[in-house]
């Protein structure tokens, strides 16, 4: 593979400042045009082999001093901390990225020490906070507000589940969702352009939806668009009593309910519990039986909160191939971290390796419950040659207690401890002293280090 070239625009200007030249002129020295000079000289383009040579035949330059592995490896960190929420404000563009990584390598340095002390703070606050289980709002971002919302909401909105259960009456969701359209004056049409999974044009009343996804999807974004435009008054209204900090994060969360609508007038809440009843939370039955996806069906059994008329307390979460969560929510004691990812030993990650099967799992966390896990990998392929694949693994589990009531534990013996995996929530926060999966110490346990003897680990995690 050829050495990538390296962007030096700081190098060369200091090198022209100290041979007192003017950009024309040296720009005629290399053989070069000056805009050409100009764009090297503001690392919008990488000095190319014959610069190089030009530079080193004309003023004896040593290439050495161009460091393109130092001055890179400065770029990709310095890319890598400004991508941090609290930089979200700060665009930076990488042309300067490089002028600061090849002209204030020192700086950049001291930057990148900075931030990554204010992340290491920043994460134990939040590790603490969540052991503790505290209520960690204040400060949070808007993604991370809302989050909490739904979480503390026990993921149940008991309005908006209402509305939506009125919604689908006794027909199928297409015929509500027909009906509505009728009723609204909104005409459904194919979009064209790939990228678009929905898109509605108010003043046309056109809804315009992707034709690569599946019709569960279809359906649920057509729910979604519904939601807003029919029952945007009791949305709003909620966001009103949720009291957010910024708009952004209300702007966020409205989105949240209408899908959260959308999902309870596809699968509707009687209806959906007695079928979950009747089938065990099958899956795979429940996604027939009403039309939606794993996913949906995955995330409806984790909302059957109403007072009353509870299901099944699920925990619910979705990761992507890289462990992060990206969904969460839990009516159990497991509760997820907010940083990092979750803990390896928990059989979400293994689903990406069976495509297509269920893995199940007994799990005991550190504070001794016990789990049955259900977990699936629910990555679909592009429907297109050049349509992207987002991949995806969901996680589904209840406390031991109510193994019974799901399809997944039969045959599983419940009653012998040693079928029940030790997992935890995030190794900063995990007190297990002897985990062999093990990637970072506990934040809060002293060390033993003893240069002479190694187990699994190369330290040991006092008691």
């Amino acid at each position: 593979m050829p050495a990538s070239k390296p962007y030096a625009g700081a190098k060369l200007r200091e090198t022209r400042t100290r041979l007192g030249l003017t950009q024309k002129s040296f720009a005629e020295r290399l053989g070069i045009s000056l805009p050409y000079l100009n764009q090297m000289e503001n690392n919008h383009r990488p000095v190319s082999s014959s610069v190089i040579l030009s530079l080193v035949k004309e003023f004896d330059f040593d290439v050495k001093e161009l460091a393109l592995g130092e001055s890179e490896r400065i770029v990709a960190d310095l890319r890598e901390a400004l991508a941090d929420p609290v930089f979200r404000d700060a665009a930076t563009p990488l042309a300067d990225l490089r002028l600061v990584a090849s002209n204030a390598p020192l700086v950049a340095r001291a930057f990148l020490m900075l931030h990554r002390a204010h992340a290491h703070v920043n994460e134990r606050l939040a590790s603490l906070d969540a052991a503790l289980d505290q209520d960690s709002r204040h400060g949070a971002s808007p993604w991370d507000e809302v989050r909490d919302f739904f979480h503390y909401c026990d993921n149940y909105i008991d309005a908006v589940d209402r509305a939506a259960e009125r919604f689908a009456g006794t027909g199928t969701a297409d015929q509500a969702v027909e009906k509505a359209c009728t009723k609204l004056g909104i005409q459904i049409r194919d979009a064209k352009d790939e990228g678009e999974i929905r898109r509605y044009d108010p003043k046309t009343r056109t809804l315009w939806l992707s034709p690569l996804p599946s019709e569960s999807t279809r359906r649920f974004q057509a729910l979604h668009q519904i939601a807003l435009e029919a029952h945007d008054a009791l949305i709003e209204a909620t966001l009103d009593l949720a009291r957010f900090q910024t708009e952004t994060a209300r702007k966020i969360a409205k989105i949240g309910l209408a899908n959260y609508f959308a999902g309870a007038a596809l699968m509707p809440y009687q209806a959906f519990l007695a079928a979950a009843r009747d089938t065990r939370c099958d899956l795979d039955r429940l996604a027939q039986r009403f039309g939606a996806s794993l996913e949906q069906v995955a995330h409806r059994l984790s909302t059957l909160q109403r007072p009353g008329a509870k299901g099944v307390p699920f925990f619910f979460v979705r990761v992507d191939q890289a462990g992060t969560i990206t969904k969460r929510h839990s009516a159990t004691p497991l509760q997820f971290a907010r940083y990092g990812g979750a803990c390896p030993l928990w059989n979400v990650h293994r689903a990406f390796e069976t495509p297509g099967r269920f893995l199940r799992q007994l799990a005991e966390t550190p504070d001794g419950i016990r789990y049955l896990c259900l977990a699936r990998e629910i990555s679909a392929p592009g429907a297109a040659f050049r349509a992207p694949v987002r991949r995806f693994a969901i996680a589904l589990g209840c406390e031991i207690s109510h193994a019974g009531e799901i399809v997944y534990s039969d045959g599983l013996d419940l009653s012998d401890v040693e079928n029940f995996e030790p997992i935890g929530i995030s190794c900063r926060i995990c007190e297990r002293r002897d985990c062999h999966q093990r990637s970072v110490p506990p934040l809060e346990s002293e060390l033993t280090i003893d240069h002479n003897r190694r187990r699994t680990l190369p330290y040991e995690v006092a008691g």
